[in-house]
């Protein structure tokens, strides 16, 4: 049985666990949405990032505050650097083959990350600022579990801002919306897709600083999971849509804390929850919406993309990328 003690222990962490999936979510759906790519290396730029931070701290002795923004800086840096030599040569290639960089990309890292740093695992610098544990009546938790779900909304609200009120938000939707008809406005195509790398990118390396300190293991294999758990949540909100990605993350966070915490003894399948809500949702959400929504009433646009890029896309609950 839960008692309140538990239940706000319980909803803290699934908090603070489904704001770092949406962190790194947005990176994916961002991508996706401009570029229609699942950017596969986006864990391993994650798992980079952790190593600056490790580096940074332990061998160069730089203040954390410092190392955190070259971290975010160099991760940023480094998913544009691979939009210049992986993706952009093969943009107009068939969408297999930019599909194959970005796995290459994603091993190429993995490996590189080997035989720079070893594949002994590594313990994350601890920053006692963010992990000092706190007592809020029975109720202990680390500051981080506060701060996780700060960054996140702070950083979801600059991104909106930045979509819905800029230039380069706008040069985003259009991009998004029609790649050719943008680059015959005038819009700088690779100069958006450069930006829009480099923001999901700076936020994979925001959100591997904060995964770092809640779970201190660094290895060449650490953002696999993470990674995959994260396209899973940007796929539940609607891949290309933002704040989608972030409910999805959300999402996942309680479902796996809350499973957990009802059920103990499936504690070791906790990263096969994931999975199994991604089955149910793509089996049963498209039938759903198609008994529930008659299909006289879509509109001509809804149409257009069902026939540009499939059903799911058209019957997606949190369908519309840069429309929120």
């Amino acid at each position: 049985m839960f008692d309140v003690t538990r239940l706000l222990q319980t909803l803290t962490d699934a908090l603070s666990l489904g704001s770092l999936y949406a962190l790194i979510a947005i990176g994916y759906t961002m991508v996706y949405g401009v570029l229609r790519l699942i950017n596969f290396a986006h864990g391993e730029i994650f798992m980079i990032a952790m190593y600056i931070v490790f580096y940074g701290i332990s061998l160069f002795s730089l203040p954390w505050y410092v190392t955190f923004i070259v971290t975010i800086l160099v991760t940023a840096l480094l998913g544009t650097l691979a939009e210049r030599l992986a993706y952009r040569p093969l943009r107009n290639a068939p969408r297999i083959s930019i599909l194959i960089s970005a796995i290459g990309v994603s091993y190429f890292l993995q490996n590189l990350a080997t035989v720079l740093f070893g594949g002994r695992p590594l313990t994350f610098p601890q920053i006692p600022l963010f992990t000092d544990v706190l007592k809020i009546g029975d109720v202990y938790f680390q500051r981080l579990s506060l701060i996780v779900p700060v960054i996140a909304a702070v950083l979801l609200l600059l991104l909106l801002v930045l979509i819905k009120h800029t230039k380069t938000g706008l040069a985003m939707r259009a991009v998004s919306r029609d790649y050719d008809a943008a680059s015959l406005m005038g819009i700088d195509l690779n100069r958006t897709i450069a930006i829009t790398f480099f923001i999901g990118s700076a936020l994979a390396g925001v959100g591997a600083i904060m995964w770092g300190m809640k779970y201190t293991r660094i290895s060449p294999t650490i953002g696999a999971m993470p990674g995959i758990k994260c396209f899973i949540a940007a796929v539940l909100g609607g891949i290309g849509n933002t704040a989608g990605a972030v409910l999805g993350g959300l999402l996942i966070g309680f479902i796996e804390i809350v499973t957990v915490a009802l059920f103990p003894a499936l504690s070791g399948y906790r990263d096969a929850f994931a999975f199994v809500v991604l089955i149910l949702v793509l089996i049963f959400v498209p039938r759903l919406v198609r008994r529930l929504a008659p299909v006289q009433r879509l509109s001509q646009t809804r149409v257009m993309r069902e026939m540009r890029y499939g059903s799911y896309a058209m019957f997606h609950p949190f369908d519309g990328y840069w429309d929120i």
